[in-house]
């Protein structure tokens, strides 16, 4: 028991096989229930975003004969978020024979994710990882390939193999190409019914099921009600609420938390990744982080001045004797290829010991001339060559000539909707995959694990075990006059109205910033109980003030970009708390969750496994004063055994 939250029954994946590991998804595969081909035609799944997740669980459920409802708020399924990331896709093809495995990636996956993520899960995702690339390639997607014709790959954090697939900096821009290419056949068939620039507002349940959603036309204005017999939310993670992200400005919490407040659990919302190679924040007059891949850690090597007197001096002017290339210093074994966790906590600690380069020396160098003396700067180019374009016409700096400067930013959630080992939330009918869900990272992701497991998800997992869900369909048809259907339009025409007739004098980006700012500042790369407890009173009180203050010009009943921020960030707000919440309740450090009160002596993340060892999935509390329910879900492993995590 706690002032900031109660605790309830735990809760446990009772969808997962067990028996041996490396079976379990087959076994789960034939023991599924089938739905008949002719049946599918009678069977309407709604699947809300298009990214990688979303676009290829739409394309395939298609295909397989489903009638799919697909909504995005952008104005093409393709400018989903997915075309941002830059470095790769893993997968355990063993190409280059250096001693990858299913396995290993397993392995990998696991301790990289701190011992906090379900071993059955984890082995899954790496198994259809071998799937993904082949489907890719079958499409057209033109990964890197070798001299000789062969695919090509390199290294991510965390790993001592080359298992990462990639097509220069826009390995994301590619394989969503091919998702969306997919999904574009599926809509010329009369398949999929595509709904862009429409938001998803309220999740419709009836019966105890999910059987639609609210969404609103972000054009007109106009509200309606969309039915169907199951609800896949593929609607990405919520790193915006730090406002400062390098997710798309339009990235929001807003689907994954109506469903949370209509029943949905939500797991582990403080498990954040703030990412090592960001470009730094430049001034107060910045919406949003670029960043730079982490691919470059390949080649670049990232250092800073031994004494904090050389910080002002050109890079250039800085001796080798002087520089500290403080990743190779500490982490020998994995050198600059360390987690995305560590690596951006040591760059936080030299830049807090004086060592930090650029404005507020807020930064660290990422230097590529060793990378171009040794494989000459056409090799460079052809590698990471857009990404330096990138950082040249963002900074004014030729990152060929003088290093890089980056520093971490946020970048990824680990945290989601709670889901069992189907993909299933805790309403029945209601579906979540890729980032909007918890299940595969633990407490860290690995880098180019996300588009592994938005694919791994939509592709193959979800036909699977959605099918298994449809197979007691067709549902009995909800009527647009049901009660529940009426009271959910309700709720959103409520909601918009009361944004509206507001009418004060703080813009809704003024308050996001300033929540944000809270966020970063307590509940960043390192939190304290003290710091915790006072941002959970600072985002109350912002909160409140939002609720009075806030100024949404212009109707409903148009494009208005300000009322739809507004119903984004009253979600983060509520998200903001729990997270927090989450947070002081875990008083241990592990991954991406850094508590000042448990390190060892020479600084790294100390878990207590003792204690801490569970998913920590959150119910929702009504109410100003209401306090959030914990139910604990135990991690137990078989395989991998929890270990002091040592990349040194």
């Amino acid at each position: 028991m706690s002032d900031f939250w109660t605790e309830g029954d735990p809760i446990a994946d009772t969808a997962a096989p067990d028996g041996p590991i490396e079976t379990r998804w087959e076994r789960r595969q034939f023991s599924a229930k089938l739905v008949n081909p002719a049946n599918r035609r009678k069977l309407t799944v709604i699947v809300v975003g298009t990214g990688l997740a979303g676009g290829s669980a739409a394309a395939t459920l298609a295909e397989a004969g489903y009638h799919v409802k697909s909504y995005c708020y952008q104005d093409s399924p393709r400018r989903a978020h997915s075309i941002a990331a830059q470095g790769g896709i893993n997968a355990a093809k063993n190409y280059r024979n250096d001693g990858d495995s299913i396995y290993r990636l397993f392995y990998d996956t696991v301790k990289g994710g701190d011992f906090r993520a379900r071993e059955s899960n984890v082995y899954r995702l790496a198994s259809v990882s071998l799937n993904i690339i082949d489907q890719c390639v079958a499409q057209g997607v033109p990964f890197a390939r070798e001299y000789g014709g062969l695919l090509d790959n390199r290294s991510f954090g965390g790993t001592q193999v080359s298992r990462t697939f990639y097509a220069r900096g826009q390995t994301g821009q590619q394989l969503l190409l091919g998702a969306y290419q997919a999904m574009e056949r599926q809509i010329g068939l009369g398949n999929i019914e595509m709904n862009a620039r429409h938001e998803m507002l309220e999740l419709i349940i009836v019966e105890g099921k999910a059987r639609g959603i609210v969404v609103r036309d972000m054009v007109t204005g106009e509200i309606t009600t969309e039915m169907a017999d199951a609800v896949v939310l593929a609607s990405g993670g919520y790193g915006n609420v730090f406002f400062l992200s390098t997710n798309a400005k339009g990235c929001n919490v807003t689907a994954s938390w109506r469903a949370h407040r209509k029943g949905a659990l939500f797991a582990n919302p403080c498990y954040t990744q703030i990412h090592p190679t960001c470009i730094p924040e430049s001034g107060t007059h910045q919406s949003k982080l670029t960043l730079m891949s982490e691919s470059l850690r390949n080649d670049g090597r990232v250092w800073v001045p031994k004494r904090a007197e050389d910080c002002q001096k050109p890079a250039g002017d800085i001796a080798e004797e002087d520089r500290d290339y403080y990743l190779e210093r500490i982490y020998p074994s994995f050198g600059n290829l360390v987690p995305r966790d560590i690596a951006s906590r040591a760059a936080k600690n030299v830049c807090d010991e004086g060592r930090g380069v650029g404005p507020g020396g807020l930064g660290v160098y990422l230097d590529f001339a060793d990378a171009i003396k040794r494989l000459g700067r056409k090799a460079v180019e052809a590698k990471y060559g857009n990404l330096f374009e990138m950082y040249a016409r963002i900074t004014g700096e030729d990152p060929y000539e003088t290093p890089m400067r980056i520093y971490p930013a946020v970048h990824y959630t680990m945290g989601g909707l709670w889901v069992d080992y189907d993909l299933q939330s805790t309403i029945p009918g209601l579906f979540v995959v890729g980032e909007a869900n918890f299940s595969d990272h633990g407490a860290n992701r690995l880098g180019a694990s996300a588009l592994m497991q938005g694919l791994g998800d939509g592709y193959f997992v979800l036909p699977t075990t959605l099918g298994n869900y449809l197979a007691a369909g067709p549902f009995e048809k909800v009527s647009q006059d049901h009660e529940e259907v009426k009271a959910a339009r309700k709720q959103v025409e409520d909601r918009i109205a009361k944004f509206l007739s507001i009418d004060g004098d703080r813009t809704v980006d003024s308050f996001h910033r300033e929540l944000g700012h809270i966020m970063w500042e307590y509940c960043g790369m390192e939190r304290t109980e003290e710091g915790l407890t006072k941002a959970i009173g600072l985002i109350r009180s912002l909160r409140e003030e939002f609720w009075t203050r806030v100024k949404v010009p212009g109707t409903g009943e148009q494009l208005n970009q300000n009322l739809e921020k507004a119903g984004r960030v009253a979600d983060f707000f509520e998200l903001a708390e729990l997270m927090c919440i989450d947070a002081l309740h875990r008083r241990e450090s592990c991954g991406g969750h850094f508590r000042a009160e448990s390190q060892t002596p020479d600084g790294e993340a100390l878990r207590h496994d003792d204690q801490f060892s569970y998913v920590a999935a959150w119910e929702y509390a009504a109410g100003d004063a209401g306090k959030p329910t914990l139910h604990k879900e135990q991690l137990e492993f078989e395989y991998v055994h929890p270990s002091t995590r040592s990349y040194k």
